[in-house]
């Protein structure tokens, strides 16, 4: 009896290691067991964002402000929400710094919406979330439809996700020239270059801000030391991502965006064009894997990571 006790407990199927708990304008994220972050797509929400990003073992590696305030932690920037998508120059109209409370406002403001509700698939070893978002004027007048595919993955030490994300033109669109922009994170303070503890490297080995923002490079790890933990955060940009390899928008005080469409702001030379137009119903494809890992850059095995991420298709 107790063989045949065994051997269906052997047979029953594995329970999900991703799993979707989702609510009004939010879906909780637990990964192995332990909460890893939100999805917050509501009306309340200027932008779809993930908030917050947790290590494997729980450590907290992006700020909270401006969801959460917690004593000490810097308040600049309150447009910069966890981990986000978007630009500062659609049309000439500014979805980067879109908060009301975002000061000065040099352009107007968009308005980024949900088309219908999120769609979750529970997984053994990872597990999807895949949204639709339209990009509007300040008037409602709908410019862009973000077509968003989350993969979240199991792992016993990393926390990874894959973005594969598809623009359509629903109007004549341009992207405008201008750095404020465009996959981005911002990091808690304690793992940032000017808090000491941080460093960036990039895939050719350049390090720090002054050798990586504005360069161009197939993915970069910042990495540095929270609550006595060595740990980081690679971006990773697969080879078959609009414009890739991307350039970087990756700062010193916990900014870390890839941004494609800087030139004259990343070259210093006005004469330099990285706007790119599209036409109704063109598309454009953006696809990255963010990875969450404890110890250095070397030690990660970012290159290995990135090889691996590079082959799929």
């Amino acid at each position: 009896m107790k063989r045949f006790a065994l051997l269906l407990v052997a047979a029953l199927p594995l329970a999900a290691q991703v799993k979707f708990s989702p609510s009004a304008g939010k879906i909780d994220i637990e990964i192995d067991g332990k909460p890893f972050s939100a999805f917050f797509f509501g009306d309340d929400a200027p932008k779809p964002y993930l908030h917050p990003l947790r290590m494997a073992d729980g450590l907290i590696v992006s700020r909270h402000f401006p969801m959460e305030q917690v004593a000490g932690e810097t308040k600049d920037h309150p447009h910069h929400r966890g981990l986000w998508f978007t630009h500062g120059d659609v049309n000439k109209i500014d979805f980067w710094m879109n908060e009301k409370s975002s000061t000065p406002q040099r352009t107007q403001r968009g308005i980024i919406t949900a088309e219908g509700t999120p769609k979750v698939k529970d997984g053994k070893k990872r597990g999807t979330i895949e949204s639709v978002h339209i990009w509007k004027t300040p008037e409602g007048k709908p410019l862009l439809r973000e077509e968003r595919k989350m993969i979240f993955h199991s792992h016993p030490t990393l926390r990874m996700i894959d973005f594969d994300v598809n623009f359509v033109a629903l109007d004549t669109v341009t992207w405008g020239d201008t750095k404020e922009g465009f996959f981005a994170i911002r990091l808690r303070d304690e793992l940032t270059e000017r808090k000491k503890t941080g460093k960036m490297i990039s895939s050719t080995g350049a390090q720090t801000m002054k050798e990586i923002w504005g360069k161009s490079f197939p993915w970069v790890d910042y990495s540095g030391t929270a609550e006595g933990k060595k740990v980081g955060v690679a971006i990773l940009e697969h080879p078959k991502s609009f414009r890739a390899p991307t350039y970087w928008h990756a700062r010193d005080y916990g900014l870390f965006a890839t941004n494609p469409f800087g030139l004259h702001d990343f070259f210093n030379d006005k004469t330099k064009d990285g706007s790119y137009k599209m036409e109704p119903k063109q598309s454009i494809r953006f696809r990255f894997r963010v990875v969450l890992h404890p110890e250095e850059t070397a030690q990660a095995g970012i290159d290995r990571l990135f090889a691996e991420y590079a082959r799929t298709k």
